[in-house]
């Protein structure tokens, strides 16, 4: 079983990331909320804490081993209870957790099935479903929640968010990745200078991790 993996990012797109390890590539599979973080960091060295399973082809006559990447043991462990919901497959869940994981949770606790239903592929019956489901369970994993998810939006907020659309997307992206609010407002500033107003959250993501050094 592999725990873990780190090696050199070569891509990150579609739901997967590719890392070279060696002379060996790998395809890990990441959640829909890791990806846009993921674009910026190609040629990093990263480093995956990951679940080993094994994922059934033709209706079920073959099995092909599947590695899911996170970013913590604490990511890992909420996706294994969030797969426990019935109706909810691996690849489903790769594809709903488009928000951080801590939000996932706090909303799960709060019980707001509006805020759930923003998420890809969970319809009403579904969110409904997650909170009778795991309310009582997730309490562990919202220590980390800053904010809400907004509902019509389905955008995370991890507090006020001073730059709109793409670039207040890219903030809370360097947010997730430990630099300081005041820090990352400054970083998109001053890379909405370099890629335009109408850059994507990623391509500012990028744009503002090469900056970093040089503020």
């Amino acid at each position: 079983m592999i725990a873990s993996i780190e090696g050199e990012l070569i891509s990150a797109e579609d739901g997967a990331a590719q890392v070279e390890v060696g002379a060996i590539t790998y395809d890990v599979l990441v959640p829909a909320a890791d990806v846009p973080a993921l674009a910026g960091q190609r040629g990093a060295i990263v480093r995956f804490v990951t679940l080993h399973y094994l994922e059934g082809q033709g209706q079920g006559s073959s099995f092909w081993p599947r590695l899911i990447g996170f970013r913590s043991a604490e990511d890992r462990d909420f996706f294994e209870l969030f797969i426990t919901v019935k109706g909810i497959g691996v690849r489903k869940a790769l594809r709903a957790l488009q928000r951080p994981f801590a939000e996932v949770a706090a909303a799960i606790a709060r019980r707001d099935e509006k805020a759930l239903t923003a998420l890809p592929e969970i319809g009403k019956k579904m969110a409904e479903t997650i909170v009778v489901e795991l309310k009582d369970k997730v309490a562990r994993f919202t220590a980390m929640a800053g904010g809400g998810m907004d509902p019509v939006a389905g955008v995370g907020v991890a507090g006020p968010v001073n730059l709109p659309g793409a670039a207040g997307d890219a903030v809370i992206v360097l947010v997730q990745l430990g630099e300081a609010r005041p820090m990352a407002e400054r970083l998109i500033e001053r890379a909405l200078v370099v890629e335009g107003a109408k850059a994507a959250a990623e391509v500012l993501v990028a744009a503002a991790l090469r900056l970093r050094g040089s503020v």
